[in-house]
């Protein structure tokens, strides 16, 4: 009672802290999503009412009682819980504003069959629910997979920098987290699976809360949600139209706007500001990158490696003392592991490898 009173409160402090906080506490320097963080309130709020509906079974003595409270407790988390569970991997994808209510679509037979067994007070769950629930979340799985390397691409080709951007590790983690709950939802019994689900809770909310925080809020950057169908043809179109000159250009004011300015080296630099600067259309600057066969975030990061090697190399020949994070800041770079990953990609080996080798030569 102790472990699932503290759980209950745990929740219920995350949600009062992601609805009544101003700013992060854990990255002060990120504007995380106010959608996400509503709707993480929300779950959070949810699994509170939930711990509260079940205490008076613990009190219980007749059987009946007792089946009717878990019955009805199931059925709440299926209308509120686990909604919200997937809405919040639907937001966590800033590319467009997914509408939400085919999540109500896709739980509806479930709370339907729920709502029949709590009238019947019938514990025996009909095995076409477990049959749909699991199809249910087998299906989402690989809709998000989907939907996250779409989202990774759209990263690719609009921003210079994807800290803080990403989200393919927390959605793994979600999947794994939501496959659990497939014994929770139907295994009303056992202690075993009690104790499992409150160390289920208490690992959701903190990744939540953290996963919350450091996801920057990238509506601020550039128009966001846009009809992909229109895009796509607009990009058609654009694509048809643009000719050998017309890239030829573009390569010209990327070299006296962008090189030449190094522009490259402000940090979180998206492809829209880019293209203001450069005074040319963002989607033939998309279409531009992707006829040299490569991204924004790529072309930005060949640059700054680039320049990373000319301040080694003007640093060596000078006899100055460097360390490779400060040449790595000095390129661009906010975090070194993002500088690593890149030079790597780039050059084939790790820094430490070129150093080594270029000293030898």
């Amino acid at each position: 009672m102790m472990f699932y009173s503290a759980v209950a409160m745990l929740s219920l402090i995350a949600c009062c802290y992601l609805l009544f906080r101003r700013g992060n506490a854990i990255a002060p320097d990120i504007t995380s999503p106010l959608r996400l963080r509503r709707c993480t309130a929300a779950f959070l709020c949810a699994s509170v009412l939930s711990h509260l509906w079940y205490i008076p079974s613990m009190y219980l003595t007749a059987f009946e009682d007792i089946k009717l409270v878990y019955l009805t407790g199931a059925l709440f988390d299926f209308m509120t819980a686990f909604p919200l569970a997937i809405a919040i991997m639907f937001v966590m994808l800033q590319d467009r504003k997914r509408p939400l209510w085919p999540i109500a679509v896709m739980m509806a037979p479930i709370v339907a069959g729920m709502a029949v067994c709590t009238a019947t007070r019938s514990d025996t769950i009909p095995m076409v629910l477990y049959v749909y629930y699991l199809l249910m979340i087998v299906g989402i799985i690989i809709y998000m997979v989907r939907a996250t390397r779409q989202y990774g691409r759209w990263l690719r080709d609009n921003f210079a920098d994807l800290e803080h951007k990403e989200v393919w590790q927390s959605l793994v983690v979600l999947a794994i987290i939501l496959l659990s709950c497939v014994i929770y939802a139907f295994e009303l019994h056992g202690t075993f699976f009690k104790y499992m689900a409150q160390m289920n809770e208490v690992v959701l909310v903190c990744f939540l809360v953290w996963r919350t925080e450091t996801i920057s809020d990238l509506s601020s950057s550039q128009p966001l949600f846009l009809d992909t169908d229109k895009v796509s043809d607009a990009e058609g179109m654009m694509d048809a139209d643009i000719s050998t000159t017309t890239q030829d250009n573009i390569s010209l004011l990327l070299q006296r706007h962008c090189i030449d300015t190094q522009l490259y080296l402000q940090h979180d630099l998206t492809i829209h500001q880019l293209a203001t600067a450069v005074g040319t259309n963002r989607y033939y600057l998309s279409q531009y990158f992707s006829r040299q066969g490569t991204t924004y975030n790529a072309n930005i990061n060949e640059l700054r490696i680039d320049h990373f090697i000319s301040l080694y190399h003007h640093a060596v020949a000078a006899k100055e003392h460097f360390t490779v994070r400060s040449l790595a800041k000095n390129s661009g770079y906010r975090n070194y592991t993002t500088f690593s990953r890149s030079f790597n990609q780039r050059m084939g080996k790790n820094v430490t490898a070129w150093m080594q080798e270029s000293s030898e030569t």
